[in-house]
């Protein structure tokens, strides 16, 4: 690696490969503020695919055009920008570095065949990358690690590479290697010595930058000093992954490995995810053509990370489950793509992003679009046949047209007007499903109402619109409450959902206080009688009934029973009575929530043989219910959530003391690997209505929690007195 120069890709066009094996697909993560972004318009330009402003042709960003991202100052979704670099086209995925956009961030891994973490050496590691690293390791994916914000005042590369020995290496250390040392310049008016170039250690080399182009040269004896001293360690780390076994007794008895044979080491082993090389990067200099290191970064891309077919078959099933053989990256195959995003465009429509993992996708075609299992997320099992439009390139706000998508590549398709993220498209002729990849559970709730008739005309349409772009996204038309609520991961994810629903889709929604599904039942027996007698000219209306309520056990529901004698109630009343009370307790006699867990048992009344009736009847039962509640202390029942809260072993004892003063009742705690423990609670679900925001402040944004209904219990009496007196205000 840094042996040879490359050429650029051409600006201008689309770059196209013919085969799998001329293709890399890479996921840029990391934390929010690294630099992701600013390092994927630098590789562009590196690759001749931007202007030296980072510009496409239309004058856009390459990344980051969208109007939300310009407004807010950070990536929101997903961007796809292909570039060409040495005969091999990238398929560069920038990836949003706020929790709240994690659902674009897993999209990204799903896509990628390999994953560039991008870590600041001015700000370090937090904690949630260090969780994906975690996760990528857990699935084998190959990973490369490139420290940015070299030129920031604390910027430390030396002491940074030493961070990510100890936190990404942290089971391997000889896995986590610097390729390259920084060559410093002479320290500018401010005092800050600037990185101006690399020291190759394998190559020993120097890539000089000093000019604004990548000069290479031979070391000065200091410089090759500091290479030998890196240099030993860097070989160690590699031969220890060869495949050869008899090389590392050959390097410790002194022979000089060769150049070839230790590129080809790293390269296999970076490949097959056990070999993590670290580099760095920074943009480039004004008037320059090449930012520091972009060419290395190019090369180990193109050189290091595993082509499509690489990557292990993919498992699929027929829609209807069963099953199907696995499907390899094979262009001529049957056709296997998997839907990693979906946007909507003013103009075009519905824009699918999709990644072809077997066949090729030919524009016009006629293809299945299956999609199953995200039916608790609000999406709808589907299973339709659809002419798909033109395919495209995205880059930037461009879209460049393509003739055919090959497996292991990723395009827009345009006009699936059906399609879902984490569809799968397939022939029609041969309908095939993949699992869709796991995304977290929205937990952050935002209750919503139309801001005017105009905009209640057109809710239901943009929201099942936007539903469909976000499966980390849920959609709730709660009965008990009566309110419209998306289910979100945060909020700055909520400002993204209305900013959307206002600018896409024309409909303008008001925030509203979210309610919890809260119930009525009866502390203690009590009776109730309940007439309805009115004249007042013709036929009268008349109907006496009086009635006892019981509390129930939990989850009993209401129960009504009958025990009048002599026909005092003619049997045909009985069940407006039933009708009467069972409307009267949905609405509820106290606060207005609904009545459960009581039994009422009709004992006795009067009819009248002209003026009683079936109407009157079910008034006196709602009558007879209301008197009994109003002599009889009424319980408030709140809903309570088993809570599995997953964190780091040192946020333990601030989160245990956080669910304590949230009314939460810790019911055990356990090992969930390495350094993590899952704590376990009953809490009262209206204490954490936010839980999903707070948890990050206690844990550092480490936390993360599952949620389940477990049961409704009393609420404590001097809340529930709060409650009621908000029923009473009608807030």
């Amino acid at each position: 690696m840094g042996a040879t120069s490359h050429q650029a890709g051409a600006a201008g066009r689309a770059p196209t490969a013919d085969r799998p094996s001329s293709l890399r697909n890479v996921v840029l993560v990391g934390h929010s503020g690294a630099g992701k972004t600013t390092l994927v318009e630098a590789l562009a330009l590196t690759a001749g695919a931007v202007n030296r402003a980072g510009r496409v042709e239309d004058g856009t960003a390459v990344s980051d055009y969208d109007e939300i991202e310009h407004r807010q100052q950070r990536s929101v979704q997903l961007s796809l920008v292909p570039v060409e670099w040495a005969g091999i086209k990238i398929n560069i995925l920038d990836t949003p570095g706020y929790a709240d956009f994690v659902g674009e961030l897993r999209a990204g891994l799903r896509a990628a065949d390999a994953a560039l973490f991008v870590v600041s050496s001015s700000d370090g590691i937090d904690g949630a990358t260090r969780m994906l690293w975690d996760e990528c390791a857990a699935v084998g994916m190959p990973r490369a690690i490139v420290v940015t914000h070299l030129e920031a005042a604390r910027a430390d590369y030396a002491q940074m590479t030493t961070v990510c020995g100890e936190i990404f290496g942290a089971e391997d250390p000889d896995a986590v290697i610097p390729l390259y040392l920084p060559l410093y310049g002479p320290p500018g008016p401010d005092g800050h010595t600037p990185v101006a170039g690399l020291l190759g250690l394998l190559s020993r080399r120097v890539y000089d930058y000093t000019s604004g182009e990548r000069v290479e040269r031979d070391p000065e004896p200091a410089e090759l000093a500091l290479i030998s001293d890196a240099r030993s360690r860097l070989i160690e780390g590699i031969i220890a992954e060869s495949e050869d076994e008899s090389l590392m007794d050959r390097y410790l008895g002194g022979e000089d490995i060769d150049f070839k044979t230790l590129v080809d080491d790293l390269e296999r082993a970076v490949a097959r995810g056990t070999f993590h090389p670290v580099l760095m990067a920074a943009p480039a200099a004004d008037g320059a053509r090449q930012g520091l290191g972009t060419v290395e970064l190019l090369e180990l891309i193109t050189g290091g990370f595993p082509t499509p077919p690489e990557r292990a078959a993919v498992a699929v099933t027929a829609p209807d489950g069963a099953e199907r053989p696995a499907v390899t990256c094979d262009p001529d195959g049957p056709l296997v793509a998997e839907v990693v995003k979906t946007s909507s465009d003013p103009y075009v429509g519905r824009v699918s992003l999709v990644r072809v993992f077997s066949g090729t996708l030919r524009p016009e075609e006629t293809v299945h679009v299956s999609g199953h299992g995200l039916g608790d997320r609000g999406h709808e099992d589907h299973d339709v046949d659809e002419r798909i439009g033109a395919l495209t390139s995205p880059f930037g706000k461009q879209q460049r047209t393509l003739t055919q998508v090959i497996a292991g590549d990723l395009a827009c398709v345009a006009k699936l007007t059906r399609a879902e993220t984490g569809d799968t498209l397939s022939a029609k002729d041969r309908p095939l499903l993949m699992e869709p990849w796991p995304m977290p559970d929205p937990l952050l709730p935002l209750a919503i109402a139309a801001h005017s008739k105009a905009d209640e005309d057109k809710l239901s349409q943009g929201l099942a619109r936007l539903v469909a772009e976000d499966p980390t996204m849920r959609l709730e038309q709660n009965p008990d409450t009566r309110q419209v609520v998306l289910w979100c991961l945060g909020e700055a994810h909520q400002d993204v959902a209305l900013e959307r629903l206002r600018t896409r889709y024309g409909v303008q929604v008001d925030p509203v206080p979210h309610k919890v599904s809260l119930r009525e039942t009866f502390g203690a027996k009590a009776a109730g009688r309940g007439r309805h007698v009115k004249q007042s000219g013709g036929h009268g209306q008349f109907a006496v009934c009086e009635i006892e309520v019981e509390p129930l056990p939990p989850g009993s529901g209401i129960e009504f029973v009958d025990k009048v004698v002599g026909g005092a109630v003619p049997r045909q009343f009985i069940p407006s009575v039933e009708k009467g009370v069972r409307t009267q307790a949905a609405r509820g006699v106290a606060a207005g929530y609904p009545l459960v867990d009581v039994r009422i048992t009709l004992l006795d009344g009067k009819a009248h043989s002209v003026d009683s009736s079936d109407a009157a009847f079910q008034t006196a039962g709602a009558l007879a219910l209301r008197e009994a509640a109003a002599e009889a202390r009424i319980h408030l029942l709140e809903p309570v959530a088993e809570l599995a809260v997953l964190v780091p072993d040192e946020y333990v004892g601030p989160v245990m003391s956080d669910l304590a003063g949230r009314r939460g009742r810790v019911v055990g705690t356990e090992q969930a690997g390495y350094g993590r423990t899952r704590v376990r609670a009953e809490i009262p679900e209206i204490e954490i209505g936010r839980y999903a925001v707070e948890l990050r402040s206690v844990s550092h944004g480490t936390g993360r929690f599952t949620r389940a209904y477990a049961r409704h219990e009393p609420m404590p009496p001097q809340i529930a007195d709060r409650v009621r007196e908000q029923a009473e205000k009608g807030t």
